[in-house]
């Protein structure tokens, strides 16, 4: 596997899961297949989750880490071509990748969307260049338009708690006081369209996703009709895909404190719809927006192992790359 963004990268979505709950039954079962290989992982923006949780399935794997911050003691990277660069950038992305993809095995990149040039956005252009200019295996720790890591993470965590063979899993936008990116709903959704579950997005008009996420979900403007008999709700913000109105993409179409966006807020009472529902959410949340306290701390709530296993599905990915 030379790069990974998407849920066909992985090959077989079956197998992969097999050896996501084999890794998870003994984590350090190929502990010594990353020895002499490094890791590199660069970041354009905050992380927790996603650095822990890679860091540690490489080190799991016997790797050497790196730890590249480019907004903390390192140059600011110009990342566009045929720019003069006579701003705050020191050096372009076109020296920078093959400086850095000589010193390691394998790369991660973790770059936000700007939500401002939809084109340049969804070209993937960050990630592009260091499959392009690095010669060296590339993977996702979030794009501009993906997460999968987080995404066959949501996934392991379904199959683990799954009731019924076919489970009912539902997306549903909910309001945030910032403009988000749509990273973590379009892996969401293209992953569950991989997968075998009942799959339902539920937004308000205009928050459309890309049609290459959507896939064959069924998508429902009233949110409660999405969430009866749902076994699972993942509650997540996103900003306009700009998919209905190019001009409105990554804005907030109905901000928080608007009437009708805080009808979305995820609450008892939503969660009374379901059939006995599991919350799910990537984290960081921001309660009160996205989720109520009492939703997010009860037993029903999966945001903790959700999270646990970022380190699971990193282990997997790292190590199909270094084979």
């Amino acid at each position: 596997m030379k790069s990974f963004l998407n849920v066909q990268d992985l090959g077989d979505l079956n197998e992969a899961l097999k050896e996501a709950l084999e890794i998870k039954a003994n984590r350090f079962k190929y502990d010594t297949l990353g020895k002499n290989k490094t890791l590199l992982m660069v970041f354009f923006n905050n992380s927790l989750r996603t650095r822990l949780s890679t860091q540690k399935a490489a080190m799991n794997l016997g790797m050497n880490v790196i730890v590249l911050d480019v907004n903390a003691g390192a140059w600011k990277l110009e990342t566009e071509r045929g720019v003069i660069m006579d701003g705050d950038k020191s050096e372009h992305l076109l020296e920078a990748i093959p400086v850095m993809a000589s010193f390691c095995d394998i790369i991660g990149i973790r770059s936000f969307a700007n939500l401002k040039d939809r084109e340049y956005d969804y070209a993937e252009t960050v990630f592009n260049q260091f499959v392009k200019y690095s010669g060296k295996p590339v993977f996702a720790m979030e794009t501009a338009t993906v997460h999968p890591l987080q995404a066959f993470a949501d996934l392991i965590t379904i199959e683990e708690h799954k009731t019924v063979k076919r489970p009912k899993v539902v997306l549903t936008w909910a309001p945030h006081c910032r403009c988000l990116p749509q990273a973590v709903p379009n892996s969401f959704a293209e992953w569950m369209n991989a997968a075998d579950v009942d799959f339902v997005i539920t937004h308000p008009k205009g928050y459309d996703l890309d049609p290459q996420f959507v896939g064959n979900a069924v998508v429902e403007y009233d949110q409660k009709k999405a969430f009866e008999g749902a076994d699972f709700i993942y509650a997540k913000n996103w900003s306009c895909p700009g998919v209905v109105n190019p001009e409105d993409y990554g804005k907030n179409i109905m901000p928080f404190g608007e009437e009708e966006a805080n009808k979305w807020t995820v609450d008892a009472e939503h969660m009374s719809w379901t059939n006995n529902g599991k919350f799910m959410h990537c984290l960081p949340v921001r309660r009160g927006l996205i989720v109520t306290d009492d939703v997010i701390e009860s037993d029903n709530s999966l945001v903790i192992p959700e999270a646990a296993n970022r380190e699971i599905s990193a282990t997997v990915v790292i190590k199909k790359m270094i084979e």
